[in-house]
């Protein structure tokens, strides 16, 4: 196999905590970082003006020689340390000088590759741009350190998502020596397909994939997204439910699956998960027991979903069914707190729920005004999980069994209400739910699995297709760690069914069956550790330097 002497890896996510591919980046770094050291290098946008960066640690001596040189050649850069475990260095670049060359870019994107920015709106000038400029950052390092004194290096660059499209082609014409991978982590057009309401996979082999980008207003994303899976060296994806999803709407099969690993080196061990684990229970029930005038112990069962707000692709919608449903069953033989953690169109903390959270071990015996939501919203009216519950008359009343609380905001410690993160909340769930729709992997399952915590996802995720490969094909059981329902385009009466019996199942369980159940999930989690998965990055890498070694031979 070739190995890359140099990696450099553009995503819009790089020092920019926005989405699951933060979290694909910054875990496996450390894995690439231990093989490279300091020779991967990740390139992001400079967001960070006027206040400091939470992500960035600058380091102005690091490349001291060509940061002045790139400053000659216009390229506003910073230097520094993405500050994640392993700590890789990352360079930061600085987009809108690029804005004004805007027209010129796009016209020579479409001469030499036909790709139609035309219909660009939204977000597609801002990423188109900030590509461009990370594709001029790897030719001028790449010039001033790698070429032409060491031409026998073996360079990779690592483009993801359509975002960093147009980065990949610049390289492939200006720097064909430079391997090129490109990975699409969701298609734009399938996720807009399956987010317009749309059955996405019963009718995948009968769509066109650029009919249905000019019928959904797609056509520039799924522009650059298909002409870069076509022209790079390797093109790569998260699962094979995505990579079927590529064949058919980019015409263009996957080269490699590059499944998402995770690094397990935070998750706290021993006393200290069960301190831990204690602390974000109580917790989660001092908000539940202050905004429901409650008081729900520790023999709660405590469930939550999260993810970003793609109310249908989420299965938000369908976790909300199910907790309706599960109000009347009869087989629930513990009472449930159910937390949906989905960052909404939040305003401000609740203030007569903080007043109630400052008076210490306080009971109080009256609900708050609208108990099923810990922040107030811009939205109130039109949020699509109160207007779901607010439909099915759901109310969190005394009585009831089954509790909904909905935490609208990002989980980064300093919320308002929680004041906790996100990592050392979910180890105090008893079950998540992620009963996704449209999942290229998931993340959110594999996290709850790595801190010993049971959970139900779907057969539409890329991660619970994985599980059922690792039960040897079967369909994983809340016994495996993993209970894996079957979703299609139209059964989601049945998915419903199925979380809510499986709830109902766990809460009859006692307590050896729980940790045989929580030993399940922790011992998956370690088959998707980053050690497993980084052989595939290697193919990639591999695939990649092969088709850049012919060209360059071709050309000689």
């Amino acid at each position: 196999m070739l190995k890359p002497d140099y990696i450099f890896e553009s995503s819009w996510e790089v020092c920019n905590k926005v989405g699951g591919i933060y979290t694909v980046l910054s875990s496996r770094a450390k894995t690439l970082q231990e093989e490279m050291k300091d020779r991967i290098l990740f390139i992001g946008p400079d967001f960070w003006k006027k206040e400091e960066s939470p992500y960035f640690k600058e380091d102005s001596s690091l490349f001291a020689e060509w940061q002045w040189e790139a400053k000659e050649q216009g390229l506003k850069v910073r230097v520094g340390r993405w500050i994640i475990p392993g700590e890789p260095i990352a360079i930061l670049v600085d987009f809108n000088p690029f804005f004004e060359q805007k027209n010129e870019i796009y016209g020579w994107l479409w001469e030499n590759y036909g790709v139609d920015s035309l219909h660009a709106y939204g977000d597609y000038d801002e990423a188109s741009m900030f590509s461009y400029a990370a594709a001029l950052v790897v030719e001028s390092y790449y010039n001033h350190y790698l070429s032409p004194q060491t031409p026998h290096l073996k360079v990779v660059y690592h483009a993801n998502e359509w975002m960093c499209g147009l980065g990949a082609l610049y390289i492939n014409a200006h720097l064909p020596q430079i391997g090129t991978v490109f990975t699409t982590h969701a298609t734009s057009i399938g996720r807009s397909i399956a987010g317009n309401q749309k059955p996405l996979y019963d009718y995948l082999f009968a769509y066109n994939g650029d009919q249905m980008a000019g019928e959904l207003n797609m056509q520039s994303k799924h522009s650059i997204e298909k002409q870069t899976a076509l022209n790079v060296d390797c093109f790569t994806t998260v699962s094979d439910i995505t990579a079927n999803e590529c064949k058919e709407l980019l015409d263009k099969p996957v080269d490699v699956v590059l499944p998402n690993g995770f690094d397990n080196s935070f998750v706290p061990k021993g006393a200290v998960f069960t301190r831990k684990r204690k602390a974000a229970r109580k917790r989660l029930l001092e908000v539940a027991n202050a905004l429901l005038g409650e008081q729900l112990d520790d023999d709660t069962l405590i469930v939550s979903t999260s993810g970003r707000y793609e109310f249908r692709n989420k299965g938000i919608d369908v976790f909300v069914e199910a907790m309706n449903r599960l109000l009347r069953d009869k087989d629930l033989k513990k009472k449930v707190v159910a937390f949906i953690e989905v960052p909404g169109w939040v305003g401000e903390p609740r203030k007569d729920l903080q007043e109630r959270l400052q008076k210490n071990n306080c009971q109080f015996s009256t609900p708050l005004e609208v108990p099923q939501v810990t922040h107030w919203l811009h939205n109130m009216s039109h949020d699509n999980v109160l207007s779901m519950m607010k439909y099915y008359d759901m109310h969190n009343r005394k009585d009831e069994m089954v509790k909904v609380i909905f935490l609208p905001c990002y989980l980064d410690g300093k919320d308002g209400i929680l004041n906790m993160t996100y990592y050392d909340i979910v180890l105090g769930n008893d079950l998540c739910v992620y009963p996704s729709y449209y999942e290229p992997w998931g993340y959110t399952p594999l996290e709850a699995v790595a801190f010993k915590v049971p959970c139900i996802t779907t057969d539409l995720a890329g991660f619970g297709l994985w599980a059922n490969s690792e039960f040897g094909g079967r369909y994983g059981e809340i016994e495996d760690g993993v209970k894996v329902i079957h979703r299609t385009d139209y059964n989601y009466s049945e998915v419903a069914d199925a979380i809510k019996d499986t709830i109902a199942k766990f809460s009859a369980m006692d307590k050896k069956q729980i940790d045989a159940c929580r030993k399940a999930a922790d011992n998956l989690s370690k088959k998707a550790l980053w050690s497993e998965f980084i052989k595939y990055y290697h193919e990639a890498y591999d695939i990649a330097l092969r088709k850049a070694e012919e060209r360059i031979n071709k050309t000689n």
